[in-house]
């Protein structure tokens, strides 16, 4: 059994319900969400650390920055396309940061092996790059072309990119990587420098994993004019049309799947450097 820092756990209790309550009045998140945040980030700062709750912190400042830059034109141009509005629910809350805090609930009771590092730093550059991606790219000046054949796709479309929008997400996952190395010096913790690498492969990875899911085996819909969403019901309660994809593979376990293919990365990485 590990030994328990009740002021860590305390502090993550406190700083994750402040955040998620300043996100929940931002519209960032809605109450489900706000609920999700704090699960989340009391768990990873109280059993993973300072590094690891203060670049879940980084990331999660930063995605609801983004998701309301320049908001009215990414609504005009594709919010109908996206599964949920803006405020994130448990459930997308748990999607991108569930999996960090099972990590760090591991890293703790195993004793601290770095291969849970790694694959912490995989995750989180992951969400973070997708985010990035997902939030600037849709502002990219030309048309998103699908990752699988290059055809031009309408912005917003699962499985589109742009130049900027990988731009936005290599700049993601890089950031986490920066980050969490810097706040693991400043914690006087083991701060391998491979940690930096890792988060840029992993994340960028994970984000391209995401579009190429998003492109072939995700969930999609179509409105009644035939415009397609990742939305099961559009905005009148009435249902959309199923036309492609696994119907369980929705946003949510893609964002997920991808997390799990970005941390892998990391964790070769890792080993590439004789982790």
């Amino acid at each position: 059994m590990p030994m328990l820092d009740l002021t860590r756990i305390g502090l993550g209790l406190v700083l994750s319900s402040a955040i998620g309550g300043l996100a929940y009045w931002r519209r960032s998140l809605d109450v489900s969400g706000w609920i999700g945040a704090i699960v989340v980030g009391s768990i990873t700062l109280g059993f993973g650390g300072w590094a690891w709750g203060f670049t879940l912190i980084i990331f999660f400042i930063s995605s609801s920055i983004l998701s309301h830059y320049k908001e009215s034109i990414k609504e005009r141009r594709a919010a109908e396309k996206f599964s949920k509005g803006g405020r994130r629910d448990f459930t997308q809350t748990m999607a991108n940061g569930g999996l960090s805090s099972l990590c760090a609930l591991a890293y703790a009771f195993t004793g601290e092996p770095m291969i849970l590092l790694a694959a912490f730093a995989g995750i989180m550059a992951t969400v973070n790059a997708d985010t990035w991606a997902t939030e600037l790219g849709v502002l990219s000046p030309h048309r998103p072309r699908l990752i699988t054949n290059g055809r031009p796709v309408e912005p917003g479309t699962s499985g589109g990119i742009t130049l900027f929008g990988s731009s936005a997400a290599a700049m993601g996952a890089g950031l986490i990587g920066v980050c969490l190395f810097v706040l693991l010096k400043l914690s006087g913790e083991e701060a391998p420098i491979w940690v930096i690498p890792a988060a840029l492969a992993g994340g960028f990875s994970g984000a391209m994993i995401d579009s190429l899911f998003g492109a072939t085996i995700q969930a999609i819909y179509a409105y009644s004019d035939g415009r397609e969403t990742e939305r099961r019901m559009d905005r009148q309660g009435k249902p959309t049309t199923f036309v492609r994809g696994w119907a369980w593979m929705n946003n949510d376990v893609v964002n997920a799947s991808s997390s799990i293919g970005g941390a892998l990365i990391a964790i070769l990485v890792m080993f590439a450097f004789g982790g």
